[in-house]
């Protein structure tokens, strides 16, 4: 039995791969409204006097909207979606009366529609037969079921998105001098490869560890930093500087960000149900450079949150300078967006980029983290203590909380207590550590760490 399953994941590994391969081919992700995919979402709603109409195409963790009619948010996570279900079904799917349809209970807060009675989702495919996203139609009015004629309909302007996803994917392989050809995964020469991180993804393998903030006047647990792991069987905890830059480079980091953000919500609600005075914690979390060039990325968190059932301002979402600049324009777009919705936004490295007094004004930034580069210096002479004083006193006059990364010895932590930096992290108070063992610390009384004056740091 037990070899079955393994022979079956190996399967659907291949046919996912095979999936993603056809979809990454077209080159639709992420690109700006097309007439064409419009005029087929209008199309349908005029046909079935639908109240919304979503066109979308889902990677391996994502659900992104390319043509909407009605209401509409640009991406929602993946697990649990109406796509999943087409998918798994390998053909249409119509429900009626939803509200007591448990298959779609946790899919319509993602999608926004709530109110709906009745939907029918049908897949787009490429050429190769494999479904790369699906058409949906949504009604308020209840209705029950679709004609054989009204289905056909709906199948023929699926097919209609398909072939203009056709076209799309032979304009690309042109405009490249290429010929159309199938997806032939590259060989790995040295770990780990693409097919690696697909296994540890599939395999679960990615464990988040959390690494407390605190303040620094009282010692008092205010937040924590989720910091990604692999959990790898035979090498042992492999750290993020092994893994992530292949992950960037090979787009990867999309869905494992993806993750590590419902991980982290996911955690929080369980801290928060043991002890509802954590209902104050934020928990951090860092993204991507690409995670940034998603203009749906609020959409996304906003699904994660209802999911889970937290505040806003229980999550922190970590940026660095960096991964701002590539399109400052879809930036400035989805850190508004993140804004409106309320979570805690944080530069993290601040002062190691760019343009930062720059970026100060134009972003909508809640908190500064100092690099602890300059924290490590702080105490080697009057310059590097200098640039300390002088980025909490910017922070304190453009309003933003100030954290000090990288704290491990007790003269920093005087020196930044004497500066007025209010919150900080470092091995000085605690190092990354599980999620179990981060439980235990919240049930020190008042989340009070010991006092490091007193006694010494434990690293890790």
């Amino acid at each position: 039995m037990q070899l079955a399953d393994l022979e079956a994941d190996r399967v659907d590994r291949h046919e996912e791969d095979e999936r993603l391969a056809a979809l990454f081919s077209t080159g639709i992700l992420d690109t700006p409204p097309e007439a064409c995919y419009d005029a087929l979402t209008r199309l349908a709603a005029e046909y079935f006097r639908a109240d919304a109409v979503g066109l979308v195409f889902a990677d391996e963790s994502r659900v992104w909207v390319k043509s909407h009619w009605g209401k509409h948010i640009l991406e929602f996570p993946r697990l649990n979606s109406i796509f999943d279900t087409v998918l798994a079904n390998d053909g249409p799917v119509i429900a009626s009366k939803l509200s007591k349809h448990a298959l779609f209970d946790g899919t319509l807060p993602n999608l926004n529609v709530d109110g709906v009675t009745f939907l029918a989702s049908v897949p787009v495919r490429s050429f190769t037969a494999k479904i790369l996203g699906v058409l949906t139609i949504f009604c308020y009015e209840p209705r029950y079921g679709l004609s054989p004629d009204e289905l056909h309909m709906l199948e023929s302007l699926a097919d209609m998105a398909a072939s203009q996803l056709e076209l799309r994917r032979l304009r690309k392989c042109l405009a490249a001098n290429e010929l159309p050809r199938q997806h032939e995964a590259g060989v790995a020469q040295i770990w780990p490869s693409i097919d690696d991180l697909h296994r540890a993804l599939d395999q679960q393998q990615f464990v988040l560890y959390y690494q407390p903030e605190v303040e620094l006047s009282t010692r008092r647990i205010v937040g924590l930093e989720a910091l990604i792991r692999w959990q790898h069987p035979e090498r042992g905890l492999v750290p993020p500087m092994d893994f992530i830059p292949l992950a960037e480079e090979s787009g990867l980091i999309l869905p494992i960000g993806d993750w590590g953000l419902e991980e982290a919500c996911k955690q929080i609600q369980v801290w928060c149900r043991e002890d509802p005075l954590n209902n104050s914690l934020r928990v951090g979390v860092n993204l991507s450079a690409r995670q940034f060039s998603r203009a749906g990325l609020a959409d996304h968190v906003k699904a994660l949150l209802l999911q889970f059932g937290i505040r806003p301002r229980q999550l922190g979402l970590e940026m660095t300078e960096s991964s701002l600049i590539p399109n400052l324009r879809i930036a400035l777009e989805v850190l508004g967006s993140l804004r409106r919705l309320g979570v805690s936004l944080f530069l993290d490295d601040f002062g190691t980029g760019y343009s930062s007094l720059n970026h100060l004004h134009s972003f909508p930034f809640d908190v500064l983290k100092i690099d602890r580069s300059f924290v490590d210096r702080m105490t080697q002479g009057d310059p590097p203590l200098q640039i300390v004083r002088t980025i909490i006193e910017l922070a304190r006059v453009l309003g933003l909380d100030v954290v000090a990364e990288g704290i491990e010895t007790r003269e920093q932590y005087r020196l930044l207590r004497q500066l007025g930096c209010r919150f900080g992290q470092g091995y000085l108070f605690a190092s990354p550590m599980s999620a179990e063992a981060v439980t235990e610390l919240l049930r020190l009384p008042g989340r009070i760490l010991p006092d490091p004056e007193a006694s010494e740091p434990v690293r890790a």
